[in-house]
């Protein structure tokens, strides 16, 4: 038995079909959506856990692949611009996990752990650049 927390991004042409339907009844996997961004004429995101046969795993995937869905294995919605921060340190007392640190002392530049993220996004709110951002705004 086969369990992983994924992200899949659907393509706007993509996002009224019935595909995670399919994955239940035709591959025999139990999905439990943790986040959903999928509305018509729009791209769409979803956090979720698949469960099954390795086998029927491996089917869902090419099955995905078949309607150009993406399959992000880490399953995370938030993203880190490392390009644009400042290294200002605002975020690092709001992070609960400490993905986000400075590993050097000497330099003191900010740096994400992307397995460490948990998705609370205090990091959003706190971080004055708009460094870090969610696929679900809004939701």
């Amino acid at each position: 038995m086969k369990s992983q927390k994924v992200m899949l991004y659907f393509p706007i042409s993509e996002t009224e079909k019935p595909i995670v339907y399919h994955l239940v009844k035709d591959f025999d996997l139990v999905v439990n959506i943790h986040r959903a961004k999928v509305t018509p004429e729009e791209e769409g995101y979803l956090v979720l856990d698949i469960s099954g046969s390795e086998e029927n795993y491996g089917k869902a995937k090419e099955f995905l692949k078949e309607f150009n869905v993406t399959i992000q294995a880490d399953g995370k919605g938030l993203r880190w611009d490392g390009q644009r921060c400042t290294s200002c340190g605002l975020c690092l007392t709001h992070c609960p996990t400490e993905a986000l640190h400075i590993p050097d002392r000497k330099t003191m530049k900010v740096a994400f752990d992307n397995a460490k993220c948990i998705e609370c996004l205090s990091c959003i709110q706190n971080c004055p650049f708009g460094v870090c951002s969610s696929l679900f705004a809004g939701i």
